[in-house]
């Protein structure tokens, strides 16, 4: 019997690797949804911009901050006297792993087959 090499099912909030490399969970994705928002930020702004979509204490923000940090998936720079924080990792690159896990996960790693649902009628129940 051949063995099965599909993706498990990824838990709610699992971390996936991204074409890059850098595994980032959903909570993390909310940072970096800030930064690529609204671009470098400092410390207090990506707070306050973190807090208007997600009702998350500061110690829970910078959890995750120095998490990406870690990974490389943000970076601090001093720019004029201040701390400000980038996304390393972009958008597209993340987006790309979070469809590639999808089609994995639920279309037998054949994107056309995403792509033949996608264009289906949609079904309402």
């Amino acid at each position: 019997m051949p063995l099965d090499h599909r993706v498990p099912h990824r838990p709610h909030g699992a971390a996936i690797l991204t074409p890059s490399r850098i595994a980032v969970t959903e909570a993390e994705s909310v940072v970096l949804a800030a930064l690529w928002r609204r671009g470098p930020l400092s410390f207090v702004s990506l707070i306050e911009e973190v807090k208007a979509a997600h009702p998350w204490g500061d110690a829970t923000i910078k959890t995750l901050l120095h998490r990406l940090m870690q990974k490389g998936a943000v970076k601090s720079v001093k720019e004029d006297g201040r701390q400000r924080y980038h996304a390393e990792l972009s958008r597209d690159a993340y987006v790309a792993g979070e469809v590639g896990a999808l089609v994995d996960r639920l279309f037998d790693r054949d994107p056309a087959a995403l792509a033949a649902f996608l264009a289906r009628p949609s079904i309402v129940d």
